[in-house]
């Protein structure tokens, strides 16, 4: 009944009462841009550049913002649907 709580990682002790939020907006930019890096440099592109535009597009959307949901939608098909043409296209979630 009681709920768990999660002590925060040593990343975020670090951080100073007045620099708080600003060092945790930088920590998360930081860290959205490693994730972009390591999907365009697994994604095949080979395979990805040979899907018509509209897949493409949705391909490479996914790949800058690691939005599921919304390259989905650009793609016209289900969130399921693209998540499996993500695994072929070898782009990591």
């Amino acid at each position: 009944m009681g709920r768990t709580v999660v002590p925060p990682r040593k990343e975020f002790l670090n951080i100073g009462i007045g620099s708080g939020v600003e060092e945790l907006a930088r920590y998360f930019e930081d860290l959205e841009e490693e994730l972009r890096r390591i999907r365009r440099e697994r994604a095949d592109w080979e395979f990805i550049n040979s899907l018509p535009p509209r897949l493409r597009i949705a391909l490479m959307y996914y790949i800058e913002t690691g939005d599921l949901y919304v390259a989905s939608r650009i793609a016209g098909i289900a969130a399921e649907e693209f998540n499996e043409l993500r695994r072929r296209a070898k782009i990591p979630s």
